[in-house]
């Protein structure tokens, strides 16, 4: 008796011991693979990825992957390289597969894609200033067809006001239509499509869909895009869409659901806070929130192309009490003419940036 209790004892004793044995068929571990993760390239410049793996290791083929696409197969060690000139900037995730008598093992590393340079500072000049309400807490302005439309934010029981859509006149400042939202939801972004506008809401991720011309809410539809809902622009074809990260979302014209993003990067790391946002000649132009800066992004990688400092448009000693941040960009395509302004400001300005 004592001695099935020894036997079995020692089988236990052997299994518990082996339990974290690492597999001698086991390479994966042992296969190490380059660039370290989170290394920075600037777009433009030349990744170099390789892996290296004991000499027990006898690859049939070693595969290597950015994200989906394919970059080149290696029998051996030697290192595969790709450009990064077209790339969308942020993190891009590397996969190098090792096969081997009918067997993979992969490895994975990352690279963080900057700006291939500094944005170009550039300046401002005012070409004409107009009145603006100051019981508008701007979230998103759109100039078409004569008039500004503008998404006033607030909540009535914060003490913030009620958020609202509304049809302004330019010359005057005055509200010419006005649709108000439920007291307890907070509007933000919005875009034009067509004879609609469209609106987001700031944390209730619901969006709201509106007749142009009389600002008649048509229906809703479930914004479950991003972390929260803030600034929107149209190019035509897609919607743009921020979050207060440093993402900018692509979504569907006609049923707003995501279909792609870019991350917002300069030469230095990610812009976060990416806020209100205005599609001009093929660039997207966006408030920077709690800055004076508007930033000019390249739609297709995200780079910050150009920077412009706001902060003497309306210094804050000079400006009506209740004025809040700088936000606001609309754009008159027919003209050219660039507005901006801020929330609860009393003035609007008619800008032009130019290089300093």
């Amino acid at each position: 008796m004592n001695k099935r209790i020894l036997y079995f004892a020692l089988v236990a004793l052997l299994a518990f011991g082996c339990n974290g044995c690492k597999d001698k068929t086991d390479t994966a571990g042992d296969i190490m693979i380059s660039p370290d993760a989170g290394t920075t390239y600037k777009s433009g410049d030349e990744v170099s990825v390789s892996v290296k793996y004991p000499a027990t290791v006898k690859p049939d083929s070693i595969v290597y992957m950015l994200e989906a696409q394919k970059l080149g197969t290696k029998r051996d060690s030697t290192a595969i390289t790709f450009k990064t000139d077209t790339l969308v900037l942020g993190a891009r995730v590397i996969t190098a597969k090792v096969y081997q008598a009918g067997k993979a093992d992969e490895v994975t590393t990352n690279i963080v894609l900057l700006a291939a340079k500094a944005p170009e500072e550039l300046t401002f000049k005012v070409e004409k200033v107009f009145p603006h309400d100051t019981s508008s807490y701007t979230e998103g302005l759109v100039y078409q067809d004569g008039v500004l439309y503008e998404s006033d934010g607030g909540r009535v029981a914060e003490g913030t006001g009620q958020s609202s859509i509304r049809k302004v006149d330019l010359q005057t400042g005055k509200v010419l239509k006005k649709t108000d939202i439920d007291p307890k939801i907070f509007a933000e972004g919005i875009v034009v499509i067509g004879n609609k506008i469209v609106q987001l809401t700031y944390t209730e991720r619901i969006g709201y869909v509106y007749d142009k011309n009389t600002l008649q809410l048509l229906s809703t539809f479930n914004n479950n895009v991003g972390i929260e809902g803030w600034g929107m622009t149209y190019d035509g074809n897609k919607i743009y869409m921020d979050d207060k990260t440093n993402r900018i979302f692509f979504l569907d014209k006609n049923d707003y659901h995501q279909t792609g993003f870019i991350d917002v990067y300069d030469d230095k790391g990610a812009v976060s806070q990416v806020n209100e946002l205005e599609y001009i000649d093929g660039k997207i132009y966006a408030n920077v929130y709690q800055s004076d800066d508007i930033l000019v992004i390249d739609p297709k990688t995200g780079a910050v192309l150009q920077k412009i400092d706001m902060k003497a448009l309306y210094p804050e000693a000079s400006r009506n009490t209740n004025a809040d941040v700088l936000n606001g960009i609309a754009y008159d395509k027919a003209t050219g003419r660039i507005f901006v302004t801020g929330k609860k400001w009393d003035k609007l300005f008619q800008v032009k940036f130019v290089k300093k």
